[in-house]
């Protein structure tokens, strides 16, 4: 495995259901499941069929905005979760190309309403895109944008990922009112 001194990574035990906050990861066998709650956040899964490994990271921004600031890798940051991701495949002798790939989140929490546009979850979302396409991840299913916050299992024995979206933000709710309807959703299996 990489570096284990990487900031967000969790260890698990056989049969738990590990619940990963904004920053936090994990590859391995372990865990009986991975649990997260993304809002603009932005989860990637990744399941072996074969081999029954899967990992999970939660980030909160694409990159980190100043480099050698001497600190090591930090789960928080899209580009060092997945980097660990792709070296933790590596550790186990895989491929990117080998996994079924998951993307999910990247909400917009703070809609028009809020006078304020970050487009955090767009930026993460975009990012998101980026990384998979230049690793190679076989991308199974998509379930980004919108307005609504999702919680993502993914379970080791089968792979299988559960996917429940929550209601809008009183945020989202009103201006999705005074736009006349709310912000479709960006489900796509892929498969």
């Amino acid at each position: 495995m990489p570096d284990a001194s990487i900031a967000g990574l969790q260890p698990a035990r056989p049969g738990q259901v590990l619940n990963l906050l904004a920053g936090q990861l994990y590859f391995g066998p372990s865990p009986a499941s991975l649990r997260t709650l993304l809002g603009s956040c932005v989860a990637l899964t990744l399941w072996h069929p074969t081999r029954r490994l899967g990992g999970m990271c939660h980030f909160l921004l694409p990159s980190r905005p100043v480099r050698g600031d001497g600190n090591g890798p930090d789960g928080r940051y899209g580009d060092d979760a997945i980097g660990w991701l792709v070296q933790a495949l590596a550790s186990a002798g895989t491929r990117p190309g080998e996994y079924h790939t998951g993307l999910y989140g990247g909400a917009d929490t703070l809609p028009d309403a809020a006078g304020v546009k970050f487009n955090i979850g767009e930026r993460n979302i975009d990012f998101g895109w980026r990384l998979i396409e230049h690793h190679g991840f076989d991308l199974s299913e998509v379930d980004v944008g919108d307005s609504v916050p999702r919680t993502i299992e993914l379970t080791l024995a089968t792979g299988r990922v559960a996917l429940r979206r929550g209601e809008p933000t009183a945020l989202s709710r009103g201006a999705a009112a005074r736009a006349g309807a709310a912000a479709p959703a960006n489900r796509n299996p892929i498969r």
